[in-house]
């Protein structure tokens, strides 16, 4: 097709851009590996959620999960984007995708010998992010040697939907399976979906950090990483901007209170509410064809994290349950439209030798982000009230962006084809 023919329909693209399944094997076997085994981790944290519970009697015991994956995902995931810069990133990924499968395997085998012990599940659920940790960073940085840079915003788009089908699809067919089989079949089915990861990451090619010419081949540091991270304004803007939305404007943990006390329901609010978002991410994903005309990255962070702010206060204002979901859809449609602009300016601004450690510190920030926006938003609502802290918390983060788009001006002025750190 010439490249007149093209244009028209580039310009009129709504739905997702397939192009980087089309052009690329090597992706397009990376992102189906990764949408398939993100649904059996789905179904396995559900599983892991309801037998701690089952156990223990406590919700105080489940909480404890998200602590234990807490920790290892902050320090290996610096550790692990430090090693991504050293070494060949396929071979750590394999070795990251490897460790998770064998976890999953060994949750399957304590469910057949009848072990119920609540030590183990949190030793595993601390291994399998400390995994992740190690295998995330390697994986995120194979995207921009796999695809042009024009490519970028399509397939971060593309990546954005598995983990948000991964959120939907993965509890609800957990719940299902667990209630029906048991626990011994969720894990299965984890361990089989891994598979398919494992293929992927086993055909990619070899994939050693580009360095310049001169540097050699010495190990990577996590403070050159933080250190190059320290001279380059608009890469940290996109983790300033991203913290504005999870710190000051999430409110995932009233949603259980916010169910009760405004609409007058119960557990199965809470999931509605819950389910939202993710469902508004997946929608911003479907429909993101238009995201690979935008060349003004840095303003389009900056007006979808304004939008998330706009409508988590909107979301704070209503008392009807519809209207609620429907603002919380649009804050998670919004989330996915700043994701897909701050990983693509990641990877295409930073140069291939940093892009481990990079992708390392955003995976401290999206798993610390979230955690620390929890307690704020529940001390907020304990001292004032719920409302206060949903639409003061998105007040704030429409306040905060904005000074801080003020401060950096250079960040609005980013343009894809000059990508400037």
């Amino acid at each position: 097709m010439t490249g007149t023919a093209e244009e028209p329909a580039h310009r009129t693209r709504i739905l997702a851009d397939l192009t980087p399944l089309r052009t690329s094997p090597d992706y397009r076997r990376l992102w189906f590996g990764n949408m398939v085994s993100w649904i059996g981790q789905g179904m396995t944290a559900l599983a892991v959620s309801l037998q701690v519970y089952d156990i223990t009697g406590s919700a105080f015991s489940v909480g404890l999960i998200g602590f234990c994956s807490f920790l290892p995902l902050v320090v290996f995931g610096l550790y692990g984007g430090a090693v991504a810069d050293t070494i060949d990133r396929r071979k750590l990924g394999l070795a990251g995708s490897a460790g998770s499968f064998v976890l999953s395997v060994g949750l399957v085998a304590a469910t057949v010998a009848g072990v119920e012990q609540v030590g183990l599940l949190y030793a595993i659920v601390a291994l399998q992010a400390a995994c992740f940790a190690v295998n995330s960073p390697a994986r995120s940085s194979m995207i921009a040697r796999l695809l042009p840079a024009e490519q970028l915003p399509a397939a971060n788009a593309l990546n954005s939907m598995t983990g948000t089908t991964g959120t939907l699809v993965g509890p609800m067919l957990g719940g299902i399976v667990v209630g029906w089989w048991g626990y011994r079949a969720a894990y299965t089915v984890d361990v089989i979906t891994f598979t398919a990861s494992l293929y992927a990451m086993w055909r990619l090619p070899s994939m050693l950090p580009e360095r310049e010419e001169g540097a050699g081949g010495k190990r990577a540091s996590v403070a050159d990483g933080l250190r190059f991270l320290g001279t380059r304004p608009n890469l940290r803007m996109t983790f300033f901007t991203d913290l504005c939305a999870m710190v000051l404007a999430h409110p995932r943990a009233l949603f259980p209170v916010v169910a009760v006390v405004w609409y007058g329901g119960d557990a199965k609010t809470t999931g509605l509410l819950v389910a939202a978002p993710a469902l508004g991410a997946l929608l911003g994903g479907v429909f993101s064809g238009w995201l690979g005309r935008i060349r003004r990255h840095g303003l389009a962070v900056l007006l979808a994290v304004a939008s998330w702010g706009t409508a988590i206060a909107i979301f704070g204002l209503t008392r009807q349950l519809w209207l609620g979901l429907i603002f919380l859809a649009l804050a998670g449609c919004a989330d996915t439209t700043s994701m897909v602009f701050r990983n693509t300016m990641l990877q295409a601004a930073v140069p291939d030798e940093m892009r481990g450690r990079l992708q390392g510190v955003f995976i401290v920030v999206v798993a610390g982000g979230p955690r620390l926006g929890d307690f704020l938003a529940g001390s907020v609502a304990d001292l004032a009230s719920p409302g206060l802290a949903v639409t003061g918390g998105g007040i704030a983060c429409v306040v905060a962006v904005s000074l801080l788009g003020l401060r950096w001006r250079g960040f609005a002025r980013y343009d894809a084809k000059d990508p400037q750190p």
